[in-house]
C-alpha cells in the first residue's frame, strides 16, 4: 500500500495474538486528516485491540505505523501521546473526588519558574479548549458531580490539553442520552472544523451516518473493506460487519399478556444524597408481557431498579413478585423469587471480573446442583454449562470459559450476563440497558431472546436510554420523569416526538406531565 502525508495515519498488516488466540490478522487502516473515521465491528472483531495498538497499549506483532508519512514506533502511550494521539476510553478514567481541571492536568500540571502549580494559569488553559471547541463544562465542578456526557467531555479535554491531533473515541456514544449524542457528534464536527482528525470504535450505525466520512469494517480480526459512509447504507455496514443480512426492525407477534407478575405500589425511594429519587411510582408488569420504561437517564431509573433488587432501602411503598412483598429484604431474597437482573454496569454490578467466565455463569447458583456437591465446586458441571452458554450466545474467543471475565471485550461481557439470567427461567426479568455496547447482530440476538422469553410467559422489564429500543420491543410504554410514572401507553399508540417532549417533562394533549 502506498504511504502517503495525505493521511494521519496509515496501519498495514498489523498482527496481534494473544496466546493462541489470534486478535488482529493483516489489519490495514488508512485516515484521512481533518476526517472523522469510523471502525466497525462486532464485539470482539479487534477494532479496541488495534486502537490499543495505535495507542501504544499494546505492541503489534507484525506490521508498520505511519504518521503523516512518517514511519513510527509507538512503544508505550507516553510515546503516542509525544506524537499527538489521544485516545477516550469507553470506561473513564477520571479521579471522582477531583475537579475538571485537576483531572485535566493531572500528570501534565502546569507550574510557575519556581515549581510551584500554577493552578490559575491551568484553570485559564482549560476555559479557552473549553470556549473554542464548545465543550461546556465547569472547570471547578466535581467529576462525581457531573454527567456521564460531561465526564466524557472532561476526557476529551484531556487529550486536547497534551496537544492531540488525532482522537480516538471508544464507543463514545454507549452511556449518553440521544441529546447528549448530538451535542458530541457537534463537537466532533467542531474538532474537525479545527484541523483535527477523529477515529470513532462504535456499533451504531445511524450514528456512523450521522457523524463519519469513511468506515472501515473488520470481522473477527480481519479487514473487510472501507467505505465512503454516503455511499452506503446502515443494511450494508451491518451485513458487511456481521457477515451476513441482519434485521434492523424488531419482528414479534402482539402480547398476549397473563396474570399480573409483578407490582409496585406508590414506592419512594431516596438517592445516595438522602434526596428523593423515586416518587410514589407504580406499575404493574404482566406474565408475557414487556413493560418498556423510557426516560431520560438519572429520572429514578437507577433508584427503582436498586430498590427492587434489594440494593438500597425503600422509604415506602410496596414490591410485590406474585403477590408477595419484597422490598427492604435482601439481594438472594429477590433471586429466590425468580427475579433476575441484568444490570446497566455489567463491570461493577455484573461480573466479577477477576473470575474465570466459568465461574460468572454460575454466581447465582453455584450453591445447588449440579454446580456444587457436598460444599465443593463441580468444576465439570461449570465448565460443561459455561461453554454451552458461550456457544448459544457466540461469546468470542470461543475458548474464554477459563479466562479471567476482565480480558473479554465490553459486549462480550454483556452476552455472558444476559445468557447467564435468561438461564436462570426467571418468572421476572429486568433488563437495564441489555444491549448496551453490544453490535446489531448481537443486538438482534437480544431482542430476540427476550421476545423469545416474553412468549414463553416471562414477565420483562425494560429499562434502555435507547428510545427506539423501548419504541419496537416493549409492549407496553412507561414514561418516567422526575421518579415518576407520567404516562403508559400500548406499542403502537404513541410516536416518539410525544414520548420525547414526556421524557422530557412537556405535555400532552394540554395536560402536565
Amino acid at each position: 500500500m502506498e504511504v502517503s502525508n495525505e493521511y494521519a495515519v496509515q496501519m498495514h498488516g498489523i498482527t496481534k495474538t494473544f496466546g493462541t488466540f489470534c486478535a488482529l490478522n493483516q489489519v490495514d487502516l488508512d485516515v484521512k486528516r481533518g476526517t472523522i473515521h469510523s471502525l466497525l465491528g462486532e464485539n470482539g472483531a479487534g477494532k479496541s485491540t488495534l486502537m490499543n495498538v495505535l495507542y501504544g497499549l499494546y505492541q503489534a506483532d507484525e506490521g508498520e505505523i505511519y504518521l503523516n508519512g512518517e514511519k513510527v514506533d509507538i512503544t508505550n502511550p507516553n510515546v503516542a501521546i509525544e506524537h499527538g494521539i489521544g485516545m477516550v476510553h469507553q470506561h473513564f478514567m477520571l479521579v471522582d473526588n477531583f475537579t475538571v481541571t485537576q483531572n485535566i492536568i493531572l500528570g501534565n500540571e502546569t507550574t510557575s519558574h519556581m515549581g510551584v502549580l500554577d493552578m490559575k494559569k491551568a484553570r485559564e488553559n482549560v476555559k479557552k479548549l473549553v470556549e473554542k471547541y464548545g465543550l461546556e463544562v465547569d472547570p471547578d465542578a466535581k467529576i462525581e458531580d457531573i454527567s456521564v456526557g460531561m465526564q466524557q467531555r472532561v476526557e476529551i479535554l484531556k487529550a486536547l490539553y497534551r496537544g492531540a491531533d488525532l482522537l480516538i473515541l471508544d464507543e463514545p456514544t454507549a452511556v449518553l442520552t440521544p441529546q447528549e449524542i448530538e451535542d458530541l457528534i457537534g463537537i466532533m464536527h467542531n474538532l474537525i472544523a479545527d484541523g483535527k482528525t477523529i477515529i470513532i470504535i462504535t456499533h451504531k450505525l445511524k450514528e456512523i451516518k450521522e457523524s463519519s466520512d469513511t468506515c472501515t469494517i473488520i470481522r473477527r480480526g480481519q479487514y473487510v473493506d472501507t467505505v465512503k459512509v454516503a455511499d452506503v447504507d446502515e443494511e450494508e455496514l451491518a451485513s458487511k460487519m456481521v457477515g451476513r443480512q441482519v434485521q434492523l426492525v424488531v419482528e414479534k407477534t402482539p402480547a398476549k399478556p397473563g396474570e399480573t407478575i409483578f407490582e409496585v405500589d406508590h414506592l419512594n425511594v431516596k438517592d445516595d444524597r438522602g434526596l428523593p429519587a423515586v416518587n410514589d411510582l407504580s406499575l404493574k408488569v404482566h406474565a408475557g408481557e414487556i413493560v418498556g420504561i423510557a426516560g431520560i437517564d438519572g429520572n429514578g431509573q437507577e433508584e427503582l431498579i436498586e430498590a427492587i433488587t434489594n440494593l438500597s432501602k425503600t422509604e415506602s411503598g410496596t414490591i410485590k413478585i406474585r403477590g408477595t412483598e419484597i422490598q427492604n429484604t435482601s439481594p438472594r431474597n429477590v433471586v429466590n423469587h425468580k427475579i433476575a437482573t441484568i444490570h446497566e454496569d455489567r463491570q461493577k454490578r455484573g461480573l466479577v471480573l477477576d473470575f474465570t467466565v466459568a465461574e460468572n455463569t454460575v454466581l447465582e447458583k453455584y450453591r445447588t446442583a449440579p454446580y456444587s456437591k457436598g460444599g465443593m465446586l463441580n468444576r465439570a458441571e461449570i465448565g460443561k454449562f459455561a461453554n454451552q452458554l458461550i456457544k448459544d450466545y457466540d461469546v468470542r474467543p470461543e475458548d474464554c470459559a477459563n479466562h479471567p471475565a476482565r480480558g473479554l471485550s465490553g459486549g462480550n461481557q454483556q452476552k455472558i450476563i444476559i445468557g447467564r439470567e435468561v438461564a436462570n427461567e426467571p418468572d421476572l426479568l429486568i433488563a437495564m440497558q441489555p444491549t448496551r455496547g453490544l453490535d446489531v447482530g448481537a443486538i438482534e440476538y437480544v431482542h430476540k431472546t427476550l421476545i423469545r422469553e416474553r412468549d414463553q410467559g416471562c414477565a420483562i422489564l425494560l429499562i434502555s436510554l435507547e428510545l427506539d429500543e423501548v419504541m419496537s420491543v416493549a409492549d407496553t410504554i412507561d414514561v418516567i420523569y422526575k421518579g415518576q410514572i407520567v404516562d403508559s401507553f400500548k406499542q403502537g399508540e404513541v410516536d416518539e416526538k410525544t414520548i420525547g417532549l414526556l421524557m422530557a417533562g412537556g405535555k400532552q394533549n394540554g395536560k402536565d406531565s
